[in-house]
């Protein structure tokens, strides 16, 4: 249904990920920004874990060779359809004709603006499962198609049908994460850990605006503005499971806070860890934002997961009672 163009930075095909074999040493993958890829899916209907592209920064071209329905999730990189100049907003379902090029032109200037799209068709991606995901594992070469990045010549097909009534939805509370402010906020319960670092680290790190460092991927973000003091003579740890959302401090005291490629186990020592409803704020960081990060304690990391899950049922539900009309005469033209 679709080709692949062009690949641009990095595009994969992510789903809701692949818990439960970490024992194994295979590390979840999955949508860095979970809510952009339940978003794009919702739109058409699908399950909101469905395999869908995971678009990094912009570049990404593709060819569409068939009539469909896509909904696009998370950060707007510009995506536009290049016959007509059409540009195709975020959090909304979009009319793709057959002979058409949609193109993602880049990430939208200015700090906070994210930087993973996610590109869904109807009924999600068709690739096979492995280990019950559809996810592309980068590291370990599996998952997705053919376990690697997509390439220009690659070509996919959807689940599913497209259903025309689906054409022209809006997600109710419009922008996701994506839609940030200039230092985003990240909120983190204190790490196992804090034995292993001098009694104000945490104060220390909370105090501090971090900027993202340029060799930041899929594994982890690497932070960059000031340095998280170690004990003297203090080592690192026999290798303990790692979790997503963990802040690893290395010997050289620069935090990395992981993603979802993240290692399954490490010896540093993790100073804090992202709560779970702010996950999607830290897997849209890029290269030169700013974050922060506020501690919290571990009921109120509860409330805000209950919170925030409460919040995504009752825009859901709006999706389904809205009215879409914008885009039926597209089709209904053809």
């Amino acid at each position: 249904m679709i080709e692949v163009l062009a690949s641009g930075v990095l595009a994969t095909v992510q789903d809701g990920g692949r818990p439960g074999f970490q024992r194994f040493g295979v590390p979840p993958s999955g949508a860095c920004d979970p809510r952009g890829l339940a978003i794009a899916n919702a739109l058409l209907g699908n399950a909101l874990d469905a395999p869908a592209v995971e678009i990094t920064a912009g570049g990404f071209e593709i060819a569409i060779h068939e009539r469909t329905v896509i909904g696009l999730g998370g950060a707007d990189l510009g995506a536009l359809v290049v016959e007509e100049g059409r540009a195709l907003a975020p959090d909304r379902s979009h009319v793709a004709w057959a002979g058409q090029t949609i193109r993602f032109a880049g990430r939208a200037s200015g700090a906070g603006a994210g930087v993973r799209a996610y590109l869904a068709v109807p009924g999600g991606l068709d690739v096979p499962e492995v280990m019950g995901s559809a996810a592309t594992c980068l590291v370990a070469g599996f998952g997705g198609h053919d376990g690697r990045r997509l390439q220009p010549g690659d070509v996919l097909g959807a689940r599913r049908p497209s259903d025309p009534t689906l054409a022209g939805r809006s997600w109710p509370s419009g922008q996701g994460p994506s839609a940030g402010p200039a230092v985003s906020v990240v909120r983190v319960i204190a790490g196992p850990h804090g034995d292993h670092f001098l009694p104000d680290a945490l104060t220390r790190f909370a105090g501090t605006e971090w900027s993202v460092r340029p060799d930041s991927d899929r594994m982890g973000i690497r932070l960059a503005g000031a340095t998280i003091p170690r004990p003297p003579g203090a080592g690192d740890l026999v290798s303990v499971p790692m979790t997503w959302g963990a802040i690893q401090v290395p010997q050289d005291g620069t935090p990395i806070a992981l993603l979802a490629d993240h290692q399954t186990v490490g010896g540093y020592p993790v100073l804090a860890v992202a709560i779970r409803a702010d996950l999607p704020v830290v897997g849209q960081l890029a290269p030169g934002d700013h974050a922060r990060f506020e501690v919290i304690t571990l009921p109120e990391a509860h409330d805000a997961w209950r919170a925030d899950r409460a919040r995504f049922a009752v825009e859901l539900e709006g999706l389904a009672r809205g009215e879409h009309w914008t885009d039926h005469w597209r089709w209904a033209g053809a």
